[in-house]
C-alpha cells in the first residue's frame, strides 16, 4: 500500500489489518516500506509492504528483505533499449494534450515544471495556488530522461501529477507507462485506454514485486530445508 497507511487516523487503520490478519493465523513481520528504485525500478515510487508466515512456522522465521540494487535506472533506460529492455519502448496509444495545454508544456524545460514558466503563464495556469505555500513540483511537470520518473498515478495527464514525456509534448503513451512500472512488452492489458493507465498506475512494479517474492521463496526454502534436516536427525 501507500506511505501514507504508516499514518493513517494516527496508525489505527494499520493496527487494525495487523490484528486481521493475526486473527487470521498468520503473523506479520515489522512494515517495511521499500523504494522501487532500489530493485530496478525507473521511477522514485515507495510502497508500504506486509509480509506474514502463518503461526505454525513462524518461530523459524528469519526473514530478510530484498537487498537495495546498487543502480538508480532512469526515463531513459525504461524507453530505450538497454541493460532493463532490449529494445526500444513499442508504439501504443496513450492521452494527449488540449492545445491550451500543450502551449504551456511546449515552455517546460526536462526535469521543470510550473516555476520554469513565465510569470504570467505562471499566475494564469496555477490561479489561486500561485499565492500558496509548498513547491507543487508535480504540476506542469516534466519528466527528464537521466532521472527516475515520479511516482506514476492512475492518470499521465493529472494537473497535480503531471507526467509530460521528456521530449514530446505529450502524457506517457499507456506502453510507456507499463515500462516504467518494468512490465514486460509482451504482457497484454484489457479495456479502454482510461482503464488500462488505472491498471498499470495502481499497479506495483512488477521488478519490485519479483524481488520481493523470490526472497519470501528463499525463506520458506530455507525454513523446509531445516525443518527436513531435523526430522531426519531425529
Amino acid at each position: 500500500n501507500v506511505r501514507g497507511l504508516l499514518s493513517h487516523d494516527g496508525g489505527k487503520t494499520l493496527q487494525t489489518m495487523l490484528a486481521v490478519i493475526r486473527e487470521l493465523g498468520y503473523t506479520p513481520l515489522e512494515p517495511q516500506v521499500l523504494k522501487a528504485i532500489h530493485h530496478r525500478v525507473p521511477q522514485k515510487r515507495e510502497r508500504l509492504i506486509l509480509a506474514a508466515f502463518r503461526n505454525d512456522i513462524a518461530e523459524h522465521v528469519d526473514f530478510e528483505w530484498p537487498i537495495p540494487d546498487g543502480r538508480i535506472f532512469t526515463v531513459g533506460d525504461a524507453l530505450k533499449r538497454g541493460d532493463l529492455f532490449p529494445t526500444d519502448v513499442p508504439k501504443s496509444g496513450g492521452q494527449s494534450y488540449q492545445e491550451s495545454k500543450r502551449e504551456v508544456m511546449d515552455l517546460v524545460p526536462p526535469g521543470g515544471y510550473w516555476r520554469d514558466l513565465p510569470d504570467q503563464m505562471q499566475r494564469d495556469y496555477m490561479l489561486k495556488s500561485y499565492f500558496l505555500g509548498g513547491g507543487k513540483t508535480g504540476m506542469a511537470r516534466r519528466m527528464s530522461w537521466d532521472e527516475p520518473c515520479l511516482t506514476l498515478t492512475c492518470s499521465p495527464a493529472q494537473k497535480q501529477t503531471e507526467r509530460c514525456h521528456p521530449s514530446e509534448t505529450r502524457p506517457f503513451t499507456t506502453r510507456k507507462y507499463a515500462r516504467i512500472q518494468t512490465f514486460p512488452d509482451d504482457w497484454k492489458f484489457c479495456g479502454p485506454q482510461g482503464s488500462i493507465y488505472r491498471q498499470i498506475g495502481n499497479a506495483v512494479p512488477v521488478n519490485l514485486a519479483e524481488r520481493l517474492g523470490l526472497s519470501i521463496v528463499a525463506e520458506m526454502n530455507r525454513i523446509e530445508s531445516a525443518q527436513g534436516a531435523k526430522a531426519f536427525r531425529k
